[in-house]
């Protein structure tokens, strides 16, 4: 089942332009799916890379002129290379085929923005635009319910189906937003395979870790402390290794789009908290495969913190849909005001408390520093918009 994206209109604005574009997202969050929706009845060749045999070919023809590769690849429209970054060479030739001004549109899609940004993009500079593809937003995912309108952004219409809006919310936090989880009855045994499958795989493949399971334990230790703040030394004391080494590991797993971090927003460094982060999961689903817990009950211990990851991560997603168009931030004051997410946007600020359930919280604090009353996030109104 295909399951319509808000990014289809930006890569259909990106298909026209001769820029060679680049697609980035984690594994299995539907960057091919998206591509082969779009390019439908075109004629296109499709290079993975992560298949020995077309990285093979690649490199062969690369050989030739590009006129020529074409030619080798029939002369499609269009030319697909999915993970990209498996192969360091790749910005080289895909640079070649556009300043021949070769007759066919590039696209290039990686799970990691390790090499494909890092290193393709560069070289690549002023030929390219970049489209991030996070996993499913709950829009997306409720526009896929049978009962869905496209009315359905009024209060009235949620009020409706709230018992099902509910339901679905329910099974989205626990589960995650990955389109394939999404679209199948066997939800939990297909989180399970992408967490140990999927998860580790770019890093490992590009040997940039020695010892996989003490990421593994790092990654348990986050999933503990969603909605804290994180101390790089406690995690450092825990695992037993050198801070430096679980810095690299919480870069890696940043730039491989399994976790974010969130800093702290401050412009009073003697008031208010400004050195701290928090982390999060771009997709809970993972965070709750890595603890194998999926209980559906909102009763569960850890609602509250699994709300917050979900909620910071549903609206961080949508940010970096729109360009990453807001900052986002956390503020804690040393008097112990809270806020749980700070958005900042030319200088406007944005603030909420993030709750499963509505109700009073102490948020004087930070509306007497900023003139911003926070507003709450709670589930009774699951629809997000940034």
């Amino acid at each position: 089942m295909y399951i319509s994206r808000i990014a289809e209109k930006q890569l259909e604005k990106m298909l026209k332009s001769p820029k060679i574009a680049i697609i980035i997202g984690a594994r299995q969050v539907g960057k091919t799916t998206l591509v082969e929706h779009l390019l439908s009845g075109e004629k296109t060749a499709f290079l993975n890379l992560d298949i020995e045999v077309d990285k093979q070919r690649l490199l062969a023809i690369s050989a030739l002129d590009p006129k020529a590769m074409m030619k080798a690849l029939a002369e499609p429209k269009f030319l697909v290379i999915d993970e990209a970054q498996r192969l360091p060479e790749v910005g080289r030739i895909v640079k070649g085929v556009y300043d021949a001004k070769v007759p066919i549109k590039v696209i290039l899609s990686g799970s990691s923005s390790l090499d494909l940004l890092n290193q393709t993009a560069e070289s690549l500079t002023g030929r390219n635009e970049k489209l991030f593809l996070p996993p499913l937003v709950f829009q997306e995912i409720i526009a896929a319910q049978s009962w869905y309108s496209d009315a359905f952004g009024s209060n009235e219409l949620q009020d409706k189906f709230q018992r099902q809006l509910h339901a679905v919310l329910l099974e989205n936090i626990i589960f995650g937003s990955y389109p394939e989880v999404v679209s199948s009855a066997e939800k939990e045994k297909i989180i399970l395979s992408l967490a140990s499958d999927y998860l580790f795989k770019d890093i490992l493949q590009l040997g940039l870790i020695k010892t996989p399971n003490l990421i593994k334990n790092l990654l348990m230790l986050l999933s503990h402390q969603v909605g804290s703040e994180v101390s790089v030394n406690e995690l450092s004391i825990s695992l037993g290794i050198a801070r430096p080494t679980v810095e690299r590991y919480l870069d890696l797993l940043e730039q491989t789009y399994v976790i974010f971090r969130l800093p702290a927003y401050s412009t009073n460094p003697r008031k208010e908290i400004t050195k701290s982060n928090k982390i999060y999961f771009w997709d809970t689903g993972i965070r709750n495969a890595l603890i194998n817990e999926f209980s559906v009950n909102e009763q569960r211990s850890d609602i509250g913190a699994l709300w917050e990851n979900w909620a910071v991560a549903e609206l961080a997603k949508q940010n970096l849909l729109s360009g990453q168009r807001k900052n986002l931030y956390f503020w804690r004051s040393r008097a112990g005001g809270e806020v749980d997410l700070v958005m900042r946007e030319d200088g406007k600020l944005e603030a909420f408390e993030i709750k499963w359930k509505r109700k009073r919280t102490a948020s004087k604090l930070f509306e007497m520093s900023y003139g911003v009353t926070p507003g709450i996030i709670d589930s009774a109104r699951p629809i997000l918009e940034l």
